[in-house]
């Protein structure tokens, strides 16, 4: 009533991040100490944090009609969650924690087209020494990086957009378990400028059980 008589507006409402699982922007997990001790030694990380902070979170509608969810969090990482049909713990399918191997810049259009075109997907990819094999194939002899856009909201209220271009490679390890590598190709509108990378991140499965939400 106050707001009307003396023209106030109401001050607009911020977006939401996404929520699921109990993970929210700002929360915190921490992982199953037993199976990290015993996977890690198989796999290109060091030293993952057992207790990690969400300091951002990503969404990305998949063409398949599903939702790529990304957990940012204070350890270099993100804890991706898939989603197939809804946003419910009930239509999760897929979880994986994710690490930053590195991030190369991309400074010219002839750079980005040989990305798209011959980096990014391949028959085979080495990174640090071992092999992964791609596993999204597509019909045909070419398999086109999958394209999504990712909107990524932060701490501070700030909410973006990133183009990105991806790959999924996997290699087995130790027990029957495999370590993936997704290799991908950002592009992010910055002022007048498109400001693109390339972008090296290794991960591995996670069941709900390896994972307790801090409340």
């Amino acid at each position: 009533m106050f707001s009307k008589l003396f023209g106030k507006k109401d001050t607009p409402k911020k977006p939401k991040a996404p929520e699921i699982m109990g993970l929210y922007l700002g929360g915190s997990f921490e992982l199953d100490a037993l199976k990290m001790s015993l996977i890690e030694p198989s796999l290109t990380i060091e030293g993952a944090a057992r207790s990690q902070l969400i300091q951002a979170v990503g969404e990305a509608p998949l063409d398949t009609g599903g939702t790529l969810l990304r957990y940012y969090t204070d350890d270099e990482g993100f804890l991706q969650v898939v989603t197939d049909g809804g946003l419910t713990e009930n239509h999760i399918t897929d979880v994986k924690l994710w690490y930053f191997f590195d991030t190369k810049t991309i400074g010219s259009d002839a750079q980005w087209k040989t990305c798209l075109d011959k980096i990014i997907s391949q028959p085979t990819y080495t990174l640090d020494g071992n092999e992964f094999t791609r596993v999204w194939e597509a019909v045909g002899e070419q398999s086109p990086p999958v394209a999504v856009t990712e909107t990524t909201y932060e701490e501070d209220g700030d909410v973006s957009k990133t183009d990105q271009f991806m790959m999924l490679y996997e290699r087995p390890i130790d027990n029957g378990r495999t370590e993936s590598l997704l290799v991908i190709g950002e592009e992010k509108q910055v002022g007048n400028n498109l400001d693109r990378c390339l972008v090296h991140v290794t991960g591995f499965d996670l069941q709900p059980t390896d994972i307790t939400i801090n409340g």
